[in-house]
């Protein structure tokens, strides 16, 4: 087992450690493989009656503010073999899922701890467990489209289902959502302030039967989200599946959030936006969580080997020049023919599958 990843038994809880520190817990394989394995243990042991997946500390950290509960997934090592031949992409994509999958349909109470940034890979870990704690430090969001990728992880199954078009907004933005939104929105299901974590840990370890009393008995009342305010606007300009319809619909409003986030949506990957589009309407749709999962996994094998991956890591990791050159350039460049080939399903002998 990985030393990224903590896992062992306390008491009657399992828990779950993300101890990469020097990348905010970013996922790579053998991490996706620990936790996987962990959760597969626990699901038989008869001792183990809940799940508690949070981060170890880091010796920098500020005892009062985390820097992060996980950064995503790590994305040099998926563009390096994007730009090459793409097995160790997808690789860790089938794991990472597998190991998502696993989360969600989890039969034993699963408790993720929100604390600082929690992107990509870390949403993936803590939207499927059924209880999500946020707090004043949570930074939650899923930037993809900054980089040529798209919001992956089950990304096209909770954003399709947040209110109105807010996960259309997220997921073309990247926006980042503080703890109070997080629960306003039902991301997160209980908003507890940093201090008081320990102290729900040591108490869940103890009793792992009365977590529910637990959250609720440690939760505050939250500061006001502030993305509420922004929900008729959003929902209005936001409201077609079109990326163009987008843009058209932020260029004739004249207000400034407005042209903040055109500008904005104007640093994104125009292909990748369309991707998300996309993968939302159909997500929504979806019958199942494995299906879901086996869309994205054929839909990120090809992206992570189309050219505005590699150019947006190079742009926004490696040269941190931040001037991504993508190709094609523009939406109207973006044909219905280069989206329908990226989600086209995959062989059934290539295709994605649930861990057994």
């Amino acid at each position: 087992m990985t030393n990224d990843v903590i896992a062992d038994v306390q008491g009657r809880t399992g828990r779950i450690r993300l101890n990469r520190p020097a990348a905010i817990h970013a996922l790579n394989t053998p991490m996706c493989a620990a936790m996987l394995a962990a959760l597969e243990s626990w699901r038989v042991d008869t001792r183990v009656e809940a799940v508690l997946i949070d981060h170890a500390p880091s010796p920098d950290d500020d005892p009062k503010k985390s820097r992060g509960f996980c950064a995503g997934g790590d994305i040099r090592m998926l563009a390096t073999s994007g730009a090459a031949d793409g097995v160790e992409a997808r690789q860790f994509f089938h794991t990472e899922y597998q190991m998502n999958h696993k989360l969600f349909t989890y039969v034993k109470p699963v408790i993720a701890f929100m604390d600082g940034i929690t992107m990509g890979g870390g949403v993936g870990i803590s939207l499927p467990c059924q209880y999500r704690v946020a707090t004043e430090n949570t930074r939650l969001a899923m930037p993809e489209t900054g980089i040529g990728l798209f919001p992956d992880v089950g990304g096209g199954w909770y954003l399709s289902r947040l209110p109105g078009r807010m996960g259309q907004f997220l997921a073309l933005t990247g926006h980042r959502l503080d703890g109070a939104e997080c629960l306003a929105l039902g991301l997160a299901t209980h908003y507890l302030p940093a201090a008081a974590l320990d102290a729900a840990k040591a108490r869940i370890v103890a009793d792992p039967s009365a977590i529910e009393a637990i959250l609720a008995d440690l939760s505050v009342a939250p500061p006001a989200a502030k993305i509420l305010v922004h929900q008729p606007a959003i929902d209005r300009l936001f409201a077609a599946d079109t990326l163009e319809t987008v843009f058209a619909a932020l260029a004739a409003d004249p207000s400034d959030w407005a042209r903040a986030q055109s500008a904005l949506l104007s640093s994104k990957s125009p292909q990748t936006m369309k991707v998300s589009l996309r993968l939302l309407h159909e997500g929504a749709q979806m019958r199942d969580f494995a299906a879901e999962m086996r869309q994205e996994y054929a839909v990120g094998c090809r992206v992570v080997q189309r050219h505005d991956f590699i150019e947006g890591v190079r742009a926004v990791i490696i040269d941190k020049d931040n001037a991504p050159r993508w190709n094609p350039a523009t939406p109207e460049e973006v044909s219905d023919h280069l989206i329908n080939q990226i989600f086209a399903p995959l062989p059934d002998d290539e295709a994605w599958t649930p861990h057994n």
